[in-house]
């Protein structure tokens, strides 16, 4: 069996790492895909938006690929995948994922599965809109960057050139070997497949960031009551700057929506129905935020509605 071509894709929350993917399986209907989803949350929101006819996933939840607690069950993914006739092999990392260490993990696949995969590189997907500000706060912005063969600069419609030119400045300050490709909407067509993106920068493995003790609390709420727009948005801001991230699946007056909720940005985009709705808020401030929704929660909607870990 020939190898398949594996892509490890990295990027901070919010910066389009479903959508890059969304866009490719699109677009690269000749091929096998496979994909392995990471998310941090119990439910796996992109993986249910993802999933199509044809195309081979398997989800990894609950924690970082690249930490200690998931490592093994991210080998034996990879090993697993190997097994399947599949052209291509597409990791989505979650976005507070280091991916410092994926050199010594793949090295633990050939162990269990042998030479199956052909590491082709690893893609970093950069939020022009917000990365000024991430690269200051989040070391694991600059690990994903540094630890990358090509950036992508996604959302590039939302910024003016000014602020693209200090981006790539920034790039090429942390990592001056990356291909770097510009997106909107995560899309930047299919040549980079046929480019060796791993020539161009030597990678050097170390320890990932990611680590048990470090490790994010998740916590989803659950309810069967129908909100307005304005009682969810309320809800949503109050709650918002102790999160990270919050998205789910949720039933308003106008039908039912995927929500998505990065920085100060609330998106909605249509959905099928669902037994119930569902949001998962990953914490800035540990198990603090179970009291931030709680109240807000009560303050706001007043509704029946369930926690879960």
């Amino acid at each position: 069996m020939k190898k398949k071509g594996l892509y490890v894709l990295t990027g901070f929350l919010g910066s389009g790492k479903t959508t890059f993917l969304l866009n490719l399986l699109d677009n690269i209907k000749d091929k096998k895909i496979g994909i392995i989803q990471n998310e941090f949350g119990k439910i796996n929101v992109d993986g249910e938006i993802i999933e199509r006819d044809g195309i081979k996933m398997m989800e990894i939840s609950r924690g970082s690929i690249f930490c200690s607690c998931l490592k093994l069950s991210f080998v034996e993914s990879l090993a697993e995948m190997g097994k399947m006739d599949l052209d291509y092999v597409f990791v989505e990392s979650s976005g507070l994922a280091d991916p410092s260490n994926i050199e010594e993990i793949l090295e633990a696949v050939k162990v269990l599965a042998g030479d199956v995969y052909e590491f082709k590189a690893a893609i970093c997907l950069i939020d022009a809109v917000n990365f000024l500000d991430q690269i200051k706060e989040e070391e694991t912005v600059y690990r994903q960057l540094v630890h990358c063969h090509m950036a992508i600069l996604n959302k590039i419609d939302l910024v003016d050139e000014d602020k693209i030119h200090k981006i790539n400045e920034k790039i090429k300050e942390i990592n001056p070997n990356c291909l770097i490709k510009y997106g909107k909407e995560g899309n930047i067509g299919l040549d980079f497949l046929s480019i060796d993106l791993k020539s161009l920068n030597k990678i050097e493995s170390e320890d990932s960031l990611n680590t048990v003790d470090n490790k994010p609390k998740t916590i989803s709420l659950q309810t069967e009551e129908i909100l307005t727009r304005d009682e969810l948005n309320e809800f949503l801001e109050k709650v918002l700057p102790d999160c990270y991230r919050i998205k789910g699946f949720f039933h308003l007056e106008e039908g039912w929506f995927q929500v998505d909720v990065v920085e100060k940005l609330i998106d909605y985009k249509p959905h099928g129905e669902r037994e119930n709705s569902e949001l998962v808020f990953l914490s800035k401030v540990g198990p603090k935020i179970i009291r931030t929704i709680d109240t807000n929660w009560k303050e706001i909607v007043n509704k029946p509605m369930k926690l879960k870990n």
